[in-house]
Order: structure tokens, then C-alpha cells, then sequence
């Protein structure tokens, strides 16, 4: 079997589907000239990170039977092409759960010690302590017995409510299939499951953290009316998709009711690992920001690795692709 790896991927991934008699074609950089790699090299089974793969790669795909995303979400991919061409496309979700919530409650604290502001402070040797111990408004409420909105109840969702209830915070869970007594047992209130249950939760939080996938129901799901109902000076993260978020409500909402965002995804990122870039978002003063690094831990990017070589060889051993989002493909 080959296997083309068109992302920078782990030594040991690389070893290990070499361990199992693969040949293993490694492409780092395919990036935009992926279709011509694909064609080139003529794989089995194809493994991206963060390298789109559109409709006209698929096209050229007439040996792949198999697309691995070595991480959670799929939207760099042309699912819908890749059924069509019988071509299964998996994925490793719950991998960087942990890194991704890590994160998130890393955020969580910056914003309520605004610990970006002061080490920018220190750096220009100014000694503020007046500013930054202060109490009310601008100040640190600290999060113990504050409520946290969780957004999403997958595996980054319960990660971070576990590290939300370990800090004594009330948590509130809110996801299209949560049940009352799956948020119980994650030590959370259940918040619903619908857009008005949504919306309820931005009134009764201190701060939300959003855990939700790229779809299209999700495009743009918190907008304006959400902002509405978030009470002022509240905290509002988003370490999922750009693409959930109306940037432009949100940057609204910052300059009006002072809210404090902090995001490592937005709307216009660069798909380049380096790139020059403005985001009106970034540059506002309340808004804190990370690259899309959510999931690039050392610990994370091992059991993405793991999992990969894991779903290689139990489809080269039995046909069977693990983690396939569209089963219906594979013939």
C-alpha cells in the first residue's frame, strides 16, 4: 500500500506506517500543487493535516481509496467530491481534545488577569499595578462561582468543562444532542439544545467558550443577537472555527458593552503556516489572540500520529476505515 503524506506529519508516524510495510511518500509542502502530487505518485491512501483538498485534486485521484485527516475537523476536504468518487475520508476526532481545551482555560485566565496586557506593559518598562489590581469593571473577578457557558459538548467541550469544575466554576453545557443527564454527569447544567436555549445561555454566563464544528448550520451561529444577550464586560472564546462567529457583531460588541474576547481561529486566517495578514478583529484593544494553535502540542500531535497509523493499518488489514465520515462511500 502507499501512502502519501502531504503534511508535515510526526517522525514516528512516518516510521510506524513504514513499520507496517507501507511505502510511505512524503510530501510536506504539496500545498497548492496537491493535484499534481496526487497524480504523480499515485497513493492508496492520502494523509493531510492542513492542506486543502478540493474537487479538482480529488478529480486526479483514481488510485486513493482512503483520505485521512490527521486531526478532528474535515472542511479542508471535499467530502461531498470524495464520495462521489467512492474515495472514504476519516478522520482522528478527540485526539487534541486535550491540547485544544488547554488552551481554552489558558485564555480563559488571560482575559480575567489580562495577563497579555500586563506583560505588554512591563515590557516598555512601565509598572502598572494600580491598573491591573483594581476591583469592578476593567478589573479581575477571578473564576471560582463564576458561570461558564461550554458551547459544544464533544470532546474539546468536556475537557474543558472538567478543568472548568476542578476551578469551582458553575458550568452550563449547551450542544444540539445534550441530554440533561449527560450534563449531569459531566458536572455541568444542561443549557439545551436549540437556537432560544442558545440565546438564554449568553444572558446567564460569565463567560462562554465555543466548541463547535464547521457546518452550515453553525455558519455565523453567534452573531448579533448573541452579543445582545452577553452581559457586559463578559468573556467570549472561540478556539473552534471562524466561521461560528460574526466577527463583525463581535467587534461591535467589544467596543460597546466591553467585552473581552479571546480567539485562535477567525474568519480570515491564512491557510499558510507564515503569511503577512490584518484582521480588523485582531487589532482591536479587548481582543486577545493565538495562530490556530490549539492543537499543536507536543502530546496533542503524538496521539493525532498514533491514531493515523492506527486507522492505516486496519484498513490495510480489513478494508475497514475507522472514523469514516461518509461510509457510504466505499465500495
Amino acid at each position: 500500500m502507499k501512502i502519501l503524506i502531504a503534511d508535515k506529519f510526526e517522525k514516528s508516524g512516518v516510521e510506524g506506517l513504514a513499520a507496517l510495510g507501507c511505502t510511505v511518500v512524503y510530501q510536506p509542502d504539496a500545498g497548492a500543487a496537491i493535484a499534481d502530487v496526487i497524480a504523480r505518485e499515485s497513493p492508496q491512501v492520502m494523509i493531510v493535516r492542513s492542506t486543502k483538498v478540493p474537487a479538482a485534486a480529488i478529480e486526479k485521484a483514481a488510485s486513493i481509496k482512503a483520505i485521512i485527516r490527521a486531526g478532528a475537523g474535515v472542511d479542508n476536504i471535499d467530502v461531498g467530491a470524495a464520495t462521489t468518487r467512492g474515495i472514504g475520508v476519516a478522520n482522528c476526532p478527540g485526539m487534541n481534545a486535550v491540547a485544544v481545551a488547554e488552551l481554552a482555560f489558558g485564555l480563559l485566565l488571560a482575559l480575567d488577569r489580562r495577563i497579555v496586557d500586563q506583560t505588554l506593559e512591563a515590557r516598555v518598562g512601565k509598572w502598572n499595578k494600580k491598573e491591573f489590581s483594581k476591583t469592578g469593571p476593567g478589573g479581575a473577578r477571578g473564576l471560582k462561582g463564576s458561570t461558564l457557558g461550554v458551547v459544544g459538548a464533544g470532546a474539546i467541550g468536556r475537557a474543558v468543562i472538567k478543568r472548568a469544575v476542578a476551578f469551582d466554576m458553575r458550568v452550563i453545557a449547551w450542544s444540539r444532542s445534550i441530554t440533561p443527564d449527560h450534563a449531569r454527569d459531566l458536572g455541568a447544567e444542561w443549557g439545551g439544545t436549540d437556537t432560544p436555549a442558545l440565546l438564554d445561555i449568553a444572558g446567564r454566563c460569565d463567560a462562554i467558550s465555543m466548541h463547535l464544528p464547521s457546518a452550515p448550520d453553525t455558519n455565523k451561529l453567534i452573531g448579533a443577537a448573541f452579543f445582545e444577550r452577553m452581559r457586559p464586560g463578559a468573556y467570549f472564546i472561540n478556539t473552534s472555527r471562524g466561521s461560528v462567529v460574526d466577527e463583525a457583531a463581535l467587534r461591535a460588541a467589544v467596543q460597546s458593552k466591553g467585552l473581552r474576547a479571546a480567539l485562535d481561529v477567525f474568519d480570515n486566517s491564512p491557510n499558510a503556516a507564515q503569511a503577512d495578514w490584518v484582521s480588523e478583529t485582531a487589532r482591536l484593544a479587548g481582543v486577545y489572540s493565538t495562530h490556530h494553535s490549539g492543537a499543536s502540542t507536543d502530546q496533542a500531535q503524538q496521539a493525532v500520529a498514533d491514531e493515523t497509523v492506527r486507522l492505516v493499518r486496519v484498513f490495510k488489514e480489513t478494508g475497514r476505515l475507522d472514523n469514516c465520515v461518509n461510509p457510504g462511500a466505499i465500495r
